[in-house]
């Protein structure tokens, strides 16, 4: 049966404690998914962005997104203990994990190592950092897998020991509203998801359009 996210972290919600606001290690993979993401948690949680993101190509991609969430850090109203992490880029881990999944379809199976590769790393930094939970702005997107991405977190959660936060962001309008926060913030909207194999995929499209 077909899980609802939205309606899970609805009630996890209402278990949280407001004097005290359990700690978030938020992967983040660009400034326009994190834009609603944090404006819709920051009052429940103290967040911390976490950067972690191999498979973005080139590097001055990757360097770009990562200033962009540092320069919409500097400008939206959010809590003063809202904080950034960024790690170190390490392409070679991205291209093992897609390594023989080359030619698979976006969205297939290669995108799901992707994001098995982030959750895990986001996992591990938070067992290590001592956070409550852990989570991925990555739902937010209409072309990524909520239950997947949901499916590896709880999955990457008991393994660590830190629970992962049910989510599927895309809903109740979120994709709608990081749109408005980008233009409202002036945000540079990346038109592929990160790897060299979505920008050759969008490539092709806007060829044939």
């Amino acid at each position: 049966m077909k899980q609802n996210y939205q309606k899970q972290l609805d009630a996890l919600l209402k278990t949280l404690p407001e004097e005290k606001r359990p700690r978030l290690l938020l992967h983040a993979c660009c400034a326009p998914c994190s834009s609603y993401v944090l404006e819709y948690l920051s009052q429940r949680f103290s967040i911390t962005l976490y950067y972690y993101n191999p498979n973005i190509s080139p590097v001055e991609e990757y360097s770009r997104r990562l200033e962009e969430l540092k320069r919409l850090l500097g400008k939206m109203p959010l809590p003063p203990d809202t904080a950034l992490l960024p790690a170190p880029y390490d392409p070679a881990r991205f291209a093992a994990a897609a390594r023989g999944l080359e030619d698979e379809r976006e969205g297939g199976a290669r995108c799901r190592a992707c994001y098995a590769l982030r959750l895990e790393q986001t996992a591990r930094a938070a067992k290590e950092g001592g956070f409550d939970y852990f989570c991925t702005t990555l739902s937010i997107s209409p072309l990524k897998n909520a239950e997947w991405l949901n499916e590896l977190g709880e999955g990457f959660g008991r393994q660590y020991g830190v629970p992962y936060l049910p989510s599927d962001f895309k809903k109740r309008e979120g994709y709608k509203r990081s749109i408005v926060l980008s233009q409202q913030y002036g945000l540079y909207r990346q038109d592929y998801c990160g790897c060299a194999y979505s920008k050759a995929e969008r490539e092709r499209q806007k060829a044939h359009e």
